[in-house]
């Protein structure tokens, strides 16, 4: 039963406050009626005895202290779900936004989830093809897991979540119970409508679920869309028995609105003004990927954050570190120099990538190349220092040849572009042509057995340029 009250006792900013209010819970739903007949939402934040504190989702503007009407619902926010949500848009709160009428839905569930009991989890195996080979390749996405991309203020991070969107996809049986679940915080319109453009143009917009909130949208709205989407991920993924990729961009602006949030409370603030309960509230969102034993589906994550001023020690990127299974981190260096998209390797690392790569799911001699063409890259680097110091005509023969080498992978494996698609038989071909391009010597990190059956240096050039040809 509801209970539903006249007036109110304060209004202050986007909160109100209800007195003498008894059985009211945390976090409850309630519904505003105002003067117009028109409705907001609410909820509720805080209890102070018989005080309860409201932030109401669409602001206070409008709302009177006399004649406004509160209903008390009786439950926490929930999510009307059913199969039905894909190939559909919603705003930050799970309401219909692409003119498309009224969702069907077979049930509501809980935006804040069901806490997963670590011993039913089954340990992440198998990958998800991205069609990208600096991750598919060096940083593997595995099902399940939850891997973020760390960017910067005008880093193409919006064109790769695309990208990803676009060219996701399973191998095998599973590869038809694959779908994506895509949330976007504080987002220009621009930005939104490029998004749904690029999906609907590729066709892929049946296989998408997509959570907008825009830069004007309340921010309690933009607190509450990364729930409502992985809410929408739990469903398919736990009753439709789908595997879900949800990808949720940008944290930093999720993580700014709960610091805004917080302080409008008055609560006291912990480094950088977020509050202290900061790390807790990432892990609750970020601890929602996974797969369960026994079960068919599975949840997996790519959160994408920018870094102010391109500083990983920056709360945000800082504590989404220590929950996250690793992390793809775009290169500024790399942007300046036109190599697209900008992954700079040898700061990204996925943590389970060796559980689920290799013989029975990539290929056997996967980790082998992806740590060869690490060594060699890093080398490159080595070379290029000294080079800036002596200057490169004084380099020795090895170091010319890893120079060389560093232009072609930043060139053709790093920098594919947004609009190639790599299998994986591709990106190890294309990683094994690369490396033939130096000594059998340098290879340090291979298996001679290995390196006797892959390495072609008489015909590495001329399997590039197929590569290439096949690209264009």
């Amino acid at each position: 039963m509801s209970l539903q009250l006249l007036g109110l006792d304060e209004i202050q900013g986007s909160l109100v406050a209800l007195d003498h209010v008894k059985n009211v819970s945390n976090e409850e739903m309630v519904s505003i009626l105002l003067n117009n007949g028109s409705r907001r939402k609410g909820r509720v934040v805080e209890i102070e005895g018989e005080r309860a504190i409201i932030q109401v989702f669409e602001g206070t503007d409008g709302l009177g202290k006399t004649n406004t009407k509160t209903k008390l619902l009786g439950h926490p926010m929930v999510l009307g779900v059913s199969k039905e949500i894909l190939g559909r848009t919603f705003n930050g709160v799970g309401d219909p936004i692409d003119n498309l009428g009224p969702v069907y839905i077979n049930k509501y569930e809980d935006v804040n989830g069901k806490p997963l009991n670590p011993v039913s989890r089954e340990y992440p195996r198998n990958y998800i093809n991205t069609g990208i080979s600096a991750i598919d390749g060096l940083n593997t996405l595995i099902r399940g897991q939850k891997l973020p991309i760390f960017s910067g203020s005008g880093l193409p991070h919006d064109k790769l979540a695309s990208q990803i969107v676009r060219q996701a996809s399973l191998t095998g049986q599973d590869a038809e119970n694959f779908c994506i679940v895509f949330g976007a915080m504080g987002v220009k319109n621009d930005v939104a409508d490029t998004f749904r453009r690029s999906f609907e143009e590729t066709g892929v917009m049946d296989k998408v679920c997509m959570f907008i909130n825009l830069s004007d949208d309340p921010i309690l709205e933009r607190i509450m869309t990364p729930r409502c989407a992985l809410t929408a991920a739990e469903y398919l993924a736990y009753e439709c028995d789908m595997n879900v990729l949800v990808i949720l961009t940008d944290m930093t602006a999720y993580c700014e609105a709960v610091r805004e949030f917080s302080s409008s409370k008055g609560e006291i603030p912990s480094r950088k003004g977020f509050p202290g309960y900061m790390y807790s509230d990432l892990a609750s969102l970020y601890e929602r990927a996974g797969i369960v034993k026994g079960g068919k589906g599975s949840v997996t994550q790519i959160p994408i954050l920018t870094m102010p001023n391109d500083d990983i020690t920056h709360p945000v990127p800082d504590l989404t570190g220590y929950i996250t299974e690793g992390q793809i981190v775009l290169d500024r260096d790399l942007y300046l120099n036109n190599i697209n998209p900008p992954i700079g390797i040898l700061s990204s690392l996925s943590r389970l990538m060796k559980d689920g790569i290799g013989e029975g799911y990539t290929r056997a001699d996967h980790q082998d190349v992806a740590n060869q063409l690490f060594a060699c890259y890093a080398k490159v680097q080595d070379a290029r220092s000294l080079a800036s110091v002596i200057g490169e005509d004084e380099l020795s023969p090895l170091d010319k040849q890893y120079i060389a080498f560093g232009k072609r992978f930043e060139s053709i494996f790093l920098g594919q572009g947004y609009r190639v698609n790599r299998s994986m038989k591709e990106t190890l071909g294309l990683g094994w042509a690369l490396l033939s391009l130096l000594p059998k010597e340098a290879l340090d990190r291979l298996d001679p057995k290995i390196i006797e059956a892959n390495y072609d240096s008489e015909h590495a050039e001329h399997t590039i340029q197929l590569i290439i040809k096949g690209e264009e």
